[in-house]
């Protein structure tokens, strides 16, 4: 009987690879908004991909709720786009990155699920010339120490290497509001960032997917520090499995006006579309209402 079990198992696995089509979408998800600035990067490196973008606008933020919370809405994030057929999962936010990758990981069965936090991390020791790394992101990402964590593991053999990180929760709602060159966001810059210019950082991550849109801002800020966008990272991370794999669509020499996106969110958020527009820099179509979870 277990040999039986064990059988029908291997059977089932091989069939799944065998489903893995490289025309499949390329699946992309995020507590809201945020993860269309990594969608931008997706979509830089891998132009001729299909991609689907599913935001929980219902439910966003995450990076105030508890582990298990933001694990369960992941789940159900992920089971949506497994449902879809994609070749491949992208976590596409810090947050969950942080507190939820083991757990999607544990259903995605032969999907490869690319989170946030690993591609940013080697990326920053790459970029440090001094060793002394910044990071930034949401309370809940910054108080997992994800980031903390995945830097030391890698480096565990220079003990050169200091990592400094701070909790920028302001930063999102600015991004959100449009607010990205306002004075008063400056001012908060100022504040939050003020103590790495001390510390003598020269590599900073940015740990949130928003925070790409004020890079000039914190360049401004902190001049001559290297800034590492994650999804930029996780978007070459992803192009290296899917080519390892033979699942990229093969690049079409054609000019391409915009990629193909099929849009779901889990409310309908008065200015997606705005900002969809401010992270891609085109015009998205209209994103489908999905319920996602019991309630």
């Amino acid at each position: 009987m277990i040999i039986f079990v064990y059988i029908n198992y291997f059977f089932f696995k091989l069939i799944l690879v065998r489903m893995l089509d490289k025309n499949s979408a390329i699946g992309v998800f995020d507590s809201g908004i945020g993860g269309l600035s990594v969608l931008k990067q997706f979509i830089r490196f891998l132009p001729s991909e299909n991609y689907i973008y599913l935001g929980d606008t219902a439910r966003v933020p995450y990076g105030n709720k508890s582990k298990q919370i933001v694990e369960a809405y992941a789940k159900e994030s992920a089971e949506f786009l497994i449902s879809k057929g994609v070749k491949i999962i992208i976590i596409a936010c810090n947050t969950v990155s942080a507190l939820a990758l083991d757990s999607i990981r544990s259903i995605s069965n032969d999907i490869d699920v690319i989170g946030m936090i690993d591609p940013a991390a080697e990326a920053s020791l790459r970029a440090s010339r001094n060793g002394k790394i910044g990071i930034i992101g949401t309370r809940a990402t910054i108080g997992s120490n994800a980031y903390i964590n995945q830097i030391n593991n890698i480096s565990s053999e220079n003990s050169n290497i200091k990592v400094f990180s701070k909790a920028c929760p302001m930063f999102v709602p600015i991004v959100e509001e449009g607010m990205i060159r306002h004075d008063a966001t400056k001012l908060i810059a100022e504040e939050y960032l003020s103590e790495f210019r001390n510390h003598k950082i020269d590599t900073l991550v940015l740990g949130c997917t928003h925070y790409p849109l004020l890079s000039h801002l914190i360049n401004e800020v902190l001049p001559n520090v290297t800034l590492i966008d994650s999804g930029e990272h996780a978007a070459v991370y992803a192009l290296r499995v899917l080519a390892e794999k033979r699942l990229l669509i093969e690049p079409n020499l054609q000019f391409i006006e915009k990629p193909k996106i099929d849009f779901y969110v889990t409310d309908s958020a008065t200015n997606f579309y705005e900002q969809a527009h401010n992270f891609l820099g085109f015009k998205i179509d209209k994103p489908q209402i999905i319920k996602l979870g019991k309630d």
